[in-house]
């Protein structure tokens, strides 16, 4: 099968890939673009380990096919820091020891960060919800709660 040349903005830089149609935008981005902070946990959508925007939508990039990425807008964990700088939920997940192995962290980050983009000032209802989609096996979900409220203060300027 004959490969198709994509073009899209990834973290806000343009890059092009060669994606076989079958694969993934999860392996496109880890396999063609070195993007290996996306990670795949279930393949089926279930962990949100994967989770990636495209066009400023969540999304699952174990369930989208690279092609589809064809022009698209595309943030990855790898885009959260800016400048050596952590974003605030990366700095806030450290803090509150939100994180152990770190499987999971990248998905949930790259979450929560979408959540707040769409809603500043989230209940705790509201965060678990926007989250429900990410699976941790390591820490229990309040620490991560908390860093997600820590982090939404701060960004409000409320901290």
């Amino acid at each position: 099968m004959s490969r198709i040349h994509v073009t899209a903005k990834v973290n806000g830089d343009e890059v092009e890939f060669l994606a076989d149609p079958r694969e993934t935008l999860l392996d496109c981005l880890r396999d063609h673009l070195g993007l290996t902070g996306s990670k795949e946990g279930c393949g089926t959508g279930d962990c949100g380990a994967c989770s990636v925007t495209l066009n400023g939508r969540l999304v699952s990039s174990c369930l989208v096919l690279g092609v589809e990425a064809q022009g698209a807008e595309i943030a990855t964990i790898e885009g959260m820091a800016q400048g050596g700088e952590l974003h605030p939920l990366q700095r806030k997940f450290v803090e509150h020891a939100a994180l152990q192995c770190g499987f999971c962290t990248p998905g949930f980050l790259v979450a929560a960060k979408a959540l707040l983009e769409k809603n500043p000032d989230p209940t705790e209802t509201e965060i678990r919800f926007w989250l429900a989609g990410n699976l941790c096996r390591c820490t229990g979900y309040d620490k991560i709660i908390r860093a997600v409220q820590d982090a939404a203060a701060e960004m409000r300027g409320a901290a």
